[in-house]
């Protein structure tokens, strides 16, 4: 009779159907959250610029400083959660996306706020990094897409929810109300992941005593150039997007317009986006990622450009939060993607070291532009600059590989 060999089984799954929703979840109120508190000052920022006497540049530096960690950390988390995993780096993120609302709502002027949007940034490094690995891990094909898509959506509904919300905090509670309504968005978020997250399918549970040993897996040098190109073109998106929704508000309140249709013109920017970030995925599933991604960027130039020159927000908002946004979800896959499952988190790593470096210094830069034309105008016009750069490294990823082979990696 043979010695019985020991099983080895896979982790239980509690409701396989429901864990990868309920982790989408956490990933998506962390999203949400992400949005609401990197907008918290540009929603603010008619009440804080003379509170403290602060110019535009100081301002956007108040507003870069979400992302100024973000540049050196972000290779560095996501290696980590190739060693250590991705819930504890997960946790952590959102753990200090609390902390950092905490410290900025303590503060008594621009530095103090300054440091908790550092600490605050440095979890949105952890979640971000992450999330489009776990994602990967829990869906497949074109529900990976879609999940993705949902993922990228979450961002400006929190901008959105920022805008509406944060102003009428800080008039009946003061400024400091704003920032910890964050914190409790990303508390909520956090307790969701926790209860929720499971290793993916297929892990392997060890035997009692048994522990695996993990490493650090490295991109190649081809994956590291592909990565950091696709964050390249994330980071001319966003800072073009962000611009617009840091310094729309200061723009309509210098034109004498109400705060109430400077909120429905960040409403439409911002919630107006999601179902084209959805549906996105099906168009560019049905007509080709470029086609998506050439009609979405050239909206988004467009849109912030027309705010900048003519008075019709609406109009503009429309064209940048609805028609600019079916290429947002196109983005991320083709940057998750860029690199091999094994590597996958140090590929976005350097994702999000290109995506955070522009993060900090577009905010600034467009700053000085105001000062330099004398408004908030010209804030806009350097974000449509920078986001149209977008266009020409999008097509440069295309003329090094495949789109259509790396999505149908997932």
């Amino acid at each position: 009779m043979t010695e019985q060999q020991p099983s080895i089984r896979l982790r239980p799954r509690l409701r396989p159907t429901l864990r990868p929703l309920a982790i989408l979840a956490a990933i998506l109120l962390g999203r949400v959250g992400f949005g609401y508190q990197f907008q918290t000052v540009g929603s603010l920022g008619p009440t804080l610029i003379p509170l403290f006497g602060m110019d535009y540049t100081t301002f956007g530096k108040l507003i870069g400083a979400f992302m100024l960690v973000g540049t050196f950390v972000a290779l560095p988390l996501g290696l980590a959660g190739g060693r250590f995993g991705d819930r504890l780096i997960l946790t952590g993120g959102l753990a200090l996306m609390v902390a950092g609302a905490v410290v900025s709502a303590l503060a008594g002027g621009p530095d103090g706020i300054a440091a908790g949007r550092i600490v605050c940034g440095v979890g949105a490094v952890a979640m971000v990094v992450i999330q489009g690995k776990v994602l990967a891990d829990w869906f497949q094909g074109r529900s990976f897409l879609l999940a993705i898509s949902a993922s990228a959506a979450a961002y400006p509904v929190g901008v959105g929810l920022g805008q509406l919300t944060q102003p009428p905090l800080a008039a009946a509670f003061g400024w400091p109300a704003a920032f910890l309504a964050g914190g409790v968005l990303q508390a909520a978020s956090l307790a969701l992941f926790l209860a929720s997250f499971h290793a993916p399918p297929g892990s392997v549970a060890r035997p009692p005593g048994v522990t695996r040993a993990r490493v650090l897996l490295l991109p190649s040098a081809r994956e590291c150039l592909l990565t950091a190109i696709a964050g390249f073109v994330w980071a001319a998106y966003t800072s073009g997007y962000t611009g617009f929704l840091s310094y729309a508000p200061s723009l309509m309140a210098a034109r004498g317009e109400s705060m109430a249709l400077t909120g429905v013109v960040i409403a439409i920017a911002s919630w107006g986006s999601v179902p084209p970030t959805l549906f996105g995925a099906g168009l560019a599933n049905r007509y080709g990622a470029l086609r998506v991604f050439l009609v979405g960027s050239a909206a988004v130039v467009i849109g912030i450009a027309g705010s900048a020159l003519t008075d019709w927000p609406i109009l503009w908002a429309v064209v940048l939060g609805i028609i600019g946004q079916i290429h947002p979800g196109v983005i991320q896959a083709v940057g998750t993607l860029s690199a091999r499952t094994e590597t996958r988190a140090a590929g976005m790593g350097i994702f999000y070291s290109v995506y955070y470096a522009a993060g900090t210094v577009v905010p600034a830069l467009c700053g000085v532009a105001a000062d330099w034309t004398g408004g908030p105008a010209g804030a806009l016009l350097c974000a449509a600059s920078v986001s149209a750069l977008a266009i020409p490294a999008y097509v440069l990823h295309r003329r090094m590989v495949s789109h259509a082979t790396l999505l149908a990696r997932a």
